[in-house]
């Protein structure tokens, strides 16, 4: 029996995404996705170039989003307004994009070392810092950085609860959990 035609684009990215939620990018081959889609490798590398080329569009609306969050940062002059910034931009984009930070669940540093994934690591620090309200204290840093990571991995951990209950949440505690500027 024949195999049946190359599969479209997204078909190829709805199940790449499934299998690295299941085991993770570094676990996956492109051969993985190919048998989940019900296809062969080569009809893979006819949509994309190469696994790398499949996280990346699977994760381009959220780098933008990301992207924009850092602009927001960067613009604010005083440490608070970027705190507020950070935390409500931070909140409101690991909720919006929970399923692609699921699919990156334990693998983020690995991806930095990524060619399309490297800016990101900038951005990344440039968010702790307007967390940390740029303090260099190291209770500032060390906040920021726990609820970073610990926000990311609540977003893939509380999938069932609604957005805005999530977000409302997580708001409330970065409040409480972040010291101010002061």
């Amino acid at each position: 029996m024949a195999r049946p035609a190359p599969q479209t684009h997204d078909e190829i990215l709805a199940a790449a995404a499934r299998r690295f939620g299941v085991t993770g990018y570094r676990g996956t081959s492109l051969q993985d996705i190919a048998s989940e889609v019900g296809c062969s490798k080569a009809a893979v590398l006819y949509h994309f170039a190469n696994k790398e080329a499949i996280l990346t569009e699977l994760m381009a609306p959220a780098i933008e989003a990301l992207r924009t969050l850092d602009e927001r940062i960067v613009a604010q002059s005083d440490p608070e307004g970027a705190q507020r910034a950070a935390a409500e931009g931070f909140v409101d984009l690991a909720v919006r994009f929970r399923a692609e930070i699921a699919l990156l669940r334990g693998e983020f540093p690995n991806l930095l070392q990524q060619p399309g994934f490297t800016h990101i690591q900038q951005i990344s620090e440039r968010l702790l810092d307007a967390l940390a309200a740029r303090s260099e204290r190291p209770s500032a840093r060390v906040a920021a950085f726990v609820l970073v990571a610990g926000i990311a991995e609540t977003c893939g951990e509380f999938a069932d609860v609604p957005d805005d209950e999530l977000r409302d949440a997580l708001l409330a505690l970065l409040r409480r959990a972040l010291e101010p500027a002061r």
